[in-house]
C-alpha cells in the first residue's frame, strides 16, 4: 500500500493497523539510517521509538499533499541529534551486528563489507555526517536534504563535499594500512 493510502487512513480515521504498516515500511530503514549517524544502535533505536511517537502525535499536522519520507527523516534527524546532545557511550557497527544476530541475518545489507566506511561515517562532524547519510543512505535529493536539515542548498552540497573528501582521505589510509600489512 502506498503512503498516501495510508496517511489517509491514519489521518482521517485513526487506523491503528494503518500506522503499524507505516511503521513496518519505514522502521528498519530509519534504524540504519538513526544508527548510523548516532553510531549507537541503542541510541538509533530510541531515536526511531520517539520518532514514531511524534509522528503518531503529529500526524493530523501533516498535508496530504507532501511527500511523507522527508517529514520522517526530518523528525529522525532531529530525534538523533537530541539524543547526541546528551552524549554517552559509542558503539561500532560491528558490536551492533554481533550484539543483534537475528537482525544482522535477516538485513539484506551486508554491513561486514562496509565496516571501514561506516566506522569513516561514524568519525565524521554531525555536519557532514548527516548530509552524507541521508543522501547515500537515505536516497534523498540535495533538495530534499536541505529542507530537511533547513539549510541553504549550497551549504548543503558543501558539507557534502567536505564529508566525501574526509571520508576519501579516511578510506585511502585504510587501504595503505591493510596494503602495507599484506606485504609483510
Amino acid at each position: 500500500m502506498d503512503d498516501q493510502i495510508l496517511l489517509t487512513k491514519i489521518i482521517k480515521h485513526n487506523d491503528k493497523e494503518a500506522f503499524e504498516e507505516l511503521y513496518n515500511l519505514y522502521g528498519d530503514y530509519a534504524l540504519r539510517v538513526a544508527t548510523a549517524v548516532t553510531g549507537d544502535s541503542s541510541k538509533a533505536s530510541d531515536a526511531v521509538q520517539e520518532t514514531f511517537i511524534r509522528i503518531y502525535f503529529n500526524i493530523k499536522n501533516f498535508k496530504l499533499d507532501k511527500p511523507f519520507k522527508p517529514w520522517l527523516y526530518k523528525i529522525l534527524i532531529n530525534e538523533c541529534n537530541r539524543i547526541l546532545r546528551k552524549g554517552g557511550k559509542i558503539t561500532y557497527i560491528s558490536d551492533y551486528i554481533e550484539n543483534n544476530v537475528e537482525l544482522s541475518e535477516e538485513d539484506k545489507h551486508n554491513f561486514e563489507e562496509y565496516e571501514d566506511l561506516y566506522v569513516a561515517i561514524k568519525n565524521l562532524d554531525s555536519i557532514n555526517k548527516t548530509p552524507i547519510v541521508l543522501k547515500y543512505l537515505g536516497g534523498f535529493k540535495e533538495k530534499e536534504i536541505s529542507q530537511i536539515l533547513n539549510i541553504n542548498i549550497n551549504t548543503l552540497k558543501s558539507r557534502l563535499l567536505k564529508g566525501r573528501q574526509k571520508l576519501k582521505k579516511v578510506l585511502e589510509k585504510n587501504d595503505e594500512r591493510r596494503n602495507t600489512n599484506e606485504r609483510r
